[in-house]
């Protein structure tokens, strides 16, 4: 399993997620949608940020739109617990 996080280089609320995975000690990866659109449109990602918990096969699991910790809990829970 893997988590990663769609977003901006000017987006607020991309700023906050990543401070609260590493906070919570979730390792997760962060792509840039500007310089990776096609990441994006795989997922189809409409704005920023969406994390998204990937299988080892790389279909998506779940996936958390803006910043709602409660969403980023649940996340972490379905991450830790497979």
């Amino acid at each position: 399993m893997r988590l990663i996080k769609l977003e901006q280089p000017n987006c607020n609320p991309c700023k906050t997620v990543p401070n609260y995975l590493e906070q919570a000690n979730t390792q997760f990866e962060a792509v840039d949608v500007t310089q990776e659109p096609e990441v994006a449109a795989r997922f189809g990602v409409m704005g920023v940020p969406v994390t998204i918990l990937l299988s080892d096969q790389g279909e998506e699991v779940k996936r958390s739109i803006g910043f709602k910790p409660d969403e980023l809990e649940d996340l972490i829970r379905v991450m830790e617990g497979m």
